[in-house]
């Protein structure tokens, strides 16, 4: 089959790939000049099935009222009107008032449940990708650390391990010195009362995983690649046709993986998810010295408290944090990104922040935060998105599931 994919962050990528294996004449569409542009730019870097965990649940709502108005806040949501915007201020309440039923109805626990299995399995497979295809990305499986600074929100996180375990995950309790003993660069001033550690967990960096998954894609599995090329439209009754702003091509089938831009082709064919960007915040430090090297993890870190995971990516680090509900917006705000540097300087503190790369993105999140993997009411049309902050970390088996429900 010829089949079309619409767009090349990590889920698209990862779609063209399985599709490609499976023989498939795969073509894949993006609006910027390679691959991982945009979301999959500069993530926190965490393959982290062990923190699949849904948001929707009661204790976080109950933050996020909290933290409203809050400028450096983790979660951060302004219910005021954007009068200039109405169409966004009715997106953003409608997601809201769904994201607000999901946290209260119960479902919680299945969702859970079920981005669990997605993402152990996901993980699996970017093992084997890594080692099949021989890609570079900076892969580390080294685990990751939870740490947890009040005792009360350690024993909550205790209180899960049978049940994460459960789910084919590690949960093994850390004491402050066994912190301090896995990963000896943390600051030891650090307030930790305990950690949760999670050995099977990976990192990597997502934009170098899509751009040289993509240089394989070309030049081992013949998939052909239109950068710089916008879809504008999918029409046609049977066969849907692609028109973008060069050309019209008609195609088996297609599959979107279009980021916050989904939402425009829900919207065209009525289908029943919401997506809405929530905009996250990351700083990547160059260790460009002997010093910062050897004082900057090794280990992958969640800091519980502050909402931040750090991930060490070869000569650089990565720290990422914060959600923020401010529709299509990419400007980098100074009081988003001063707590990841001064948690950095805190944390450790013998790196040199002077020089730092600041960035932000839009994660594609649904307002139950269950990932779109189906096809669409416009037959022969498919989406693989919504997958909010776990896009890197289910974003292999995603790819498969789809690949597969293409030819069921």
């Amino acid at each position: 089959m010829k089949i079309a994919v619409v767009g090349a962050g990590i889920l698209g990528i990862n779609t063209a790939y399985y599709l490609a294996k499976k023989g498939h004449d795969v073509v894949v569409f993006e609006s910027k000049e390679q691959p991982g542009m945009d979301t999959s730019y500069s993530n926190g870097g965490q393959i982290s099935a062990s923190s699949a965990e849904m948001w929707t649940k009661w204790d976080n709502v109950k933050k996020g009222i909290g933290w409203m108005f809050k400028q450096d806040a983790p979660l951060l949501f302004n219910p005021t009107p954007n009068f200039f915007d109405l169409a966004d201020t009715f997106s953003k309440y409608m997601w809201m008032t769904n994201f607000f039923y999901t946290s209260i109805s119960g479902k919680y626990k299945i969702n859970s449940e079920n981005a669990f299995e997605i993402s152990v399995k996901s993980r699996e497979l970017y093992f084997e990708i890594a080692e099949n295809e021989n890609i570079d990305f900076d892969l580390a499986r080294k685990g990751a650390i939870q740490i947890f600074d009040k005792t009360m929100d350690f024993q909550k996180a205790k209180s899960k391990k049978e049940w994460i375990e459960n789910m084919g995950c590690e949960w093994k309790e850390l004491s402050k010195e066994e912190v301090f003993e896995l990963e000896p660069a943390l600051n030891r001033n650090k307030v930790v009362a305990g950690a949760i550690y999670t050995e099977s967990d990976a990192s990597g960096d997502i934009h170098k995983y899509c751009v040289n998954l993509g240089d394989i894609l070309a030049s081992k599995y013949g998939v052909s690649f239109r950068f710089n090329e916008q879809v504008k439209d999918i029409h046609g009754l049977d066969a849907p046709i692609i028109s973008t702003d060069k050309d019209d091509m008609a195609f088996d089938k297609v599959v979107i993986c279009a980021g916050v831009k989904t939402q425009e082709f829900r919207n065209k064919f009525g289908d029943d998810f919401r997506i809405y960007p929530v905009k996250g915040y990351s700083i990547t430090v160059d260790l460009d010295d002997d010093i910062s090297r050897n004082a900057a993890p090794h280990v992958s870190i969640k800091d519980d408290h502050n909402k931040i995971v750090s991930s060490r990516l070869g000569n650089r680090l990565r720290v990422a944090g914060t959600a923020e509900l401010a529709g299509e917006n990419k400007e980098i705000r100074k009081e988003r990104i001063t707590p990841l540097v001064k948690w950095v300087n805190d944390c450790f503190p013998e790196i040199k922040t002077d020089n730092f790369v600041p960035w932000a993105g839009l994660r594609p999140m649904t307002s139950d935060m269950v990932p779109v993997m189906k096809e669409s009411k416009r037959k022969n049309v498919f989406y693989n998105s919504g997958h909010g902050h776990l896009g890197w970390t289910m974003g292999a088996f995603a790819a498969k599931f789809v690949s597969d429900l293409i030819e069921s």
